[in-house]
């Protein structure tokens, strides 16, 4: 049998993404309905936050479904490009709203004093996102470079954004589990703010190139 012929591949590759965007969307509608109740319970604006990530990363992915649609159904050219930068501009707005809920909620936090409750589900939870989204990122990154889609690269990094707060939930999570340092939720939710605005602005500009 002959090499694969490279419309064969492109379409292959697509394929791949829309299981992975889809894929995605599934793990994150669980993740959003467990942290956001978790976190409701416990108190926990990192938790609540995490979940709240999970609602935007759905909305962001149904608008990468929409431009992985357009393609598959054939449309190229100026067409596609005008997709993809309705799709980069959507992912560079949910960035910047998530930025402002984590700085203003966990602002609050900080000065009024708010101490989270344990949660030991919204601890398993993080683990499991640390360890599933860094792979499912990687995935999605090498589809993005070969479809030539920087709206699904775009996505595949606020995926990675998922995994750093995963990092940083645990980190704020386990610190006031193990040690009593209640501010450490807060903390480790402003610490995504730089992250989440640097991608933000760079999916925005790149919708504008």
């Amino acid at each position: 049998m002959g090499e694969p012929s490279h419309k064969q591949v492109a379409t292959d590759w697509l394929r791949r993404a829309v299981w992975l965007v889809g894929g995605t969307a599934a793990w994150n509608l669980v993740e959003a309905v467990v942290a956001i109740g978790a976190g409701v319970a416990a108190a926990s604006i990192a938790l609540v936050g995490f979940g709240l990530d999970s609602v935007i990363e759905l909305a962001a992915g149904a608008m990468v479904f929409v431009r992985l649609l357009a393609q598959s159904r054939g449309r190229s050219g100026e067409a596609l490009e005008r997709t993809e930068s309705r799709v980069r501009r959507f992912v560079g707005v949910t960035f910047f709203l998530l930025a402002c809920y984590v700085l203003a909620q966990a602002g609050a936090n900080l000065w009024l004093r708010r101490i989270p409750g344990e949660s030991m589900l919204g601890i398993a939870l993080a683990v499991a996102s640390a360890l599933v989204m860094p792979a499912i990122a990687w995935a999605k990154l090498r589809a993005a470079a070969a479809l030539g889609s920087r709206a699904l690269r775009a996505e595949a990094k606020e995926t990675l954004a998922c995994a750093w707060l995963s990092v940083a939930l645990l980190f704020g999570l386990g610190a006031h589990a193990a040690l009593g340092w209640w501010w450490a939720d807060p903390v480790a939710a402003l610490a995504m703010v730089p992250w989440l605005v640097r991608e933000g602005r760079e999916a925005w500009e790149e919708a504008e190139d």
